[in-house]
């Protein structure tokens, strides 16, 4: 009994799990750091609820070159976040109006 019910919890982590690595937050915040070279954006946000992500400073990785250019410290910017590769991305990011 015990053999069939580990392979059933096993499936439903790895669902939970996969589940997880493809939502996506959206959120706003400002801009607090840019950095070219590392290919990051450091937002003070508010709470993304759908990655269960308190409000917070947090260095993201741009999913784009051209977002860092889109956008300076001090910018309130509307964006999504989503994990890539293992890492939170922005994939997404327009300026607030």
């Amino acid at each position: 009994m015990k053999a069939t019910k580990l392979p059933t919890a096993i499936l439903g982590l790895a669902i939970a799990g996969a589940a997880i690595a493809q939502s996506a937050g959206d959120a706003t915040g400002k801009v607090a750091k840019i950095d070219v070279s590392a290919g990051k954006i450091t937002i003070d946000h508010g709470p993304i609820k759908s990655l269960d992500m308190p409000a917070m400073t947090m260095v993201f990785k741009a999913g784009e070159d051209s977002m860092l250019k889109a956008v300076k410290p001090g910018d309130r910017v509307k964006f999504t976040v989503d994990r890539v590769n293992g890492q939170l991305t922005v994939i997404k990011l327009e300026k607030a109006k």
